[in-house]
């Protein structure tokens, strides 16, 4: 069983940045692909971005591509989210997630993920 704990999020100005954190609590979590996802008020949960178990390849919502940088640090169990640009209808509360088999590739859909974070509350104020 992976938990996973996010930080980092909050109030924000619009164009303003934040970088949130998801700590893992196992030192196997350096064999799980992880993501980012997203989910505002009334509406489905999206894709934001992956990232390979061993930091080599990531993958992000076209929405984000250029203003958002996933990455891990493996030593200290914790997947990153840069947030840059950051727009009001960005607002959501963010979730990571990580694939449920050990060495499993990224992927974009979250029903293919098996463990969640409880999610940390996003606000950009326009």
């Amino acid at each position: 069983q992976v938990q996973l704990v996010e930080s980092g999020g909050g109030l924000v100005q619009a164009g303003g940045s934040l970088r949130l954190s998801c700590a893992a609590s196992r030192r196997t979590f350096s064999s799980y692909a992880m993501a980012w996802f997203r989910q505002a008020p009334g509406q489905e949960r999206e894709f934001v971005a992956a990232i390979r178990w061993n930091g080599g390849s990531t993958n992000y919502a076209d929405s984000v591509k250029g203003r958002f940088t996933i990455s891990r640090d493996n030593a200290k169990t914790t997947v990153y989210l840069q947030m840059n640009s950051l727009k009001p209808e960005e607002t959501a509360v963010y979730y990571c997630a990580a694939r449920i088999t050990p060495a499993q590739a990224p992927s974009l859909f979250s029903h293919e993920y098996g463990y969640w974070g409880q999610g940390t509350q996003v606000t950009v104020s326009s």
